[in-house]
């Protein structure tokens, strides 16, 4: 029989995992540190613009996205990086895997935010 934790206590210790990844993160990876800055700037500029709440949302959300996937990109190169400095096919096709998902990822959001702030635009200014 397993010592299996539930209910209140896992959920208070899946938190507590969570916030060690985000801060590993932040200490070991200068993009996610860069995404997550660019990230609550976009944040407190989209929540400023004149538009709906879903728009802002959009918004808020494409950047979430970007860190999402830098997140999952560096948990991939974290794992690749365990097992050795020595160059592997598998390896470099991983990690390569990992940076196209955030590329898309970051062009997404940029896709986004243009759409939306010249729709904004010719609202405003006819």
């Amino acid at each position: 029989m397993t010592n299996q934790v539930t209910g209140l206590r896992r959920i208070i210790n899946a938190a507590g995992y969570s916030w060690k990844g985000y801060k590993a993160a932040w200490r070991h990876e200068a993009a996610f540190r860069q995404e997550t800055i660019l990230g609550i700037i976009g944040t407190l500029v989209a929540l400023l613009l004149p538009v709906s709440l879903l728009a802002k949302l959009v918004l808020i959300g494409s950047m979430v996205l970007v860190i999402i996937v830098e997140l999952l990109n560096s948990a991939i190169e974290a794992v690749v990086d365990r097992f050795g400095e020595e160059w592997h096919t598998l390896c470099g096709r991983a990690k390569d895997m990992g940076s196209a998902a955030v590329l898309l990822a970051l062009l997404w959001s940029l896709v986004v935010w243009v759409a939306l702030l010249i729709e904004s635009w010719h609202y405003y200014f006819p």
